[in-house]
This record gives structure tokens, sequence and C-alpha cells, in this order.
């Protein structure tokens, strides 16, 4: 009997150790997080006013504003989440829900899970050589979307067909044994349960495509524009890459600082923004989803 309590007053010892370990990890994060987004609010909340959105930059990138970074941002990164989700669903669809399990579709399967892990500065290296050079699109907002879609498609893919596999099986064959074709079952079944939670891909997506750098200055970026692009094949200016070369590139770097500072907490406003734009568009589709059914 003692020898009994004993063991169980270990063992809530060792839970109690436990969770405090968790508890303490997770503490750390948000404390990191938190201390994060304060350096960049603080250091960059003084750069941030209506010229600094709206004007265009002046004297060496040392005065005016990034209106052009900031629609360069923006086009890049919707650009890729137009070309990367239908593609990316598509094939999530097709290897989910039509392609027989075997040697090739699991070949497939791990080449998408390999991609995901490719670094970003390669996919720029392989937009710059395919995008730019061979197909002829030159350095511009084309040529950096593709390479972004390129680059965030394995993310798509792979939330995508965790969707579709949340959707049970009993779903579809209840519809086939009604009649529907295959193709209805997806259409009208699968996909609509399946949408709100492929939509988690694209949120993702749109946070990578945002921030990246790498791809887009060998595909779409430049340093400095006098003009705002009017067309897709137009280069931009572009947000991340724009921060780069003030923090590392010219002479002016400290009385840029500000303005880095300012950049960076403003590419984190645009990509909560969107984020928060996918994440209530999910919510909806959820609930109008569930108040169909």
């Amino acid at each position: 009997m003692l020898g009994s309590e004993n063991r169980n007053r270990r063992r809530r010892n060792i839970q109690k150790v436990a969770f405090g370990i968790l508890w303490a990890t997770a503490t750390l994060n948000l404390l990191a997080l938190v201390g994060f987004l304060l350096f960049i609010a603080v250091n960059g909340i003084s750069a941030i006013n209506w010229e600094f959105l709206s004007e265009m930059p002046r004297n060496a990138m040392t005065e005016g504003g990034i209106l052009p970074t900031i629609l360069g941002t923006l086009y890049l990164s919707l650009g890729a989440i137009l070309v990367a989700f239908p593609i990316g669903v598509g094939t999530a669809i097709y290897l989910n829900e039509f392609a027989r399990d075997g040697f090739w579709v699991r070949m497939i399967r791990q080449g998408v899970v390999n991609l995901a892990g490719v670094p970003s500065v390669v996919y720029g290296l392989f937009g710059l050589a395919f995008f730019v050079i061979i197909m002829k699109l030159g350095v511009s907002i084309i040529a950096g979307s593709l390479t972004l879609a390129a680059f965030i498609l394995p993310l798509v893919i792979g939330s995508a067909e965790e969707a579709l596999r949340a959707v049970p099986k009993n779903m579809r064959l209840a519809s086939l044994a009604l009649g529907a074709t295959r193709w209805q079952t997806i259409y009208r079944v699968v996909l609509p349960p399946a949408l709100p939670s492929m939509l988690t891909g694209l949120i993702l997506g749109i946070s990578r495509a945002a921030g990246e750098t790498a791809p887009i200055m060998f595909t779409a970026a430049v340093f400095s524009t006098a003009k705002l692009p009017t067309s897709i094949f137009d280069e931009v200016m572009a947000m991340p890459y724009h921060i780069y070369v003030l923090a590392t590139s010219g002479t002016n770097i400290e009385e840029t600082r500000h303005l880095q500072y300012g950049t960076a907490l403003l590419l984190l406003l645009i990509v909560v923004v969107l984020n928060l734009f996918a994440i209530l568009l999910r919510n909806r589709l959820q609930k109008r989803y569930k108040s169909s059914t």
C-alpha cells in the first residue's frame, strides 16, 4: 500500500515537472514573439505616416515614401496565390481522389515533400533561368509571381490533401450510391467541407510569398524605380528586398534605419491583414456549409 502511494506521488511529481516545462516553453515562445513585435514597432513606428505610405522615394531612398514597394509586394503575393492555389488544389484532388496508390503516386508525394524543404534561393535561381531567361519574361511581376507560386505550391498541395483526407469516406460512398458521378461527388460533396481547411494553406502561402526576398531578388524586384508598374511585365520594388538593400548596401544605412524598421513593421501589418482576411473567409465558408447541412 505504501509502495503504491509512493509511485502515485512520484507520477504526480513527474507530471507537474513536465507540465511546468511545457508551460515555460510556451511562455518563452510568447515572450519572444511579443519582444520581437515590440522591438520592430518601437523602432519603426516613427516612420509610419501618410507620406511614408503614399509617396515615391526620394534622395537615395532616405526621404519620401515606399508606395512602390507596397504595391509591388501586393502584386507579387496575390499573383503567386492566383497561380498556386488552383494548381495546388487540382493536384491534391487528383492525388487523393483519382490516382491509384502506387509507386508513381508515392514518388510524386515524396517529391512534393522534398520541394517544400528546398531553400528559397534555389527557387530564385530556377525562376531566373526558366521564367526570366528561357521564357523571356524578363525581370517582371509575372516572372516573380510564377517563381513565388512554385515556391509555395508544395505547401498548398500538402494542406489541400490533408483537407480532402479529413472528409469522411462514407460521404463519398453515399453520394455514389445515390447515382452521382465521381466528379459530382467531388464538386458537391467533398470540396465544400474541405475548402475551408484548404484556406489554411492559402493563409500560410500568403505569409511566405509576402515575406520572401531571394525568389523576387532574381526575378522581379529592383531597388529603385521612378514609376509605378503599369503591366505584369514591368519590374517592381518589393518590401522584403527593399529592407535587405537598405540594411546592407549603400552609404546611408544609418540614415535609413528608421525606414528599415518602418518598412518591416508595415510588412508585418500587411501579412496580418491578409491572413485575417483569409481566416474570416474560411470561417464564413465553414458557417455557410454547416447551415446548408
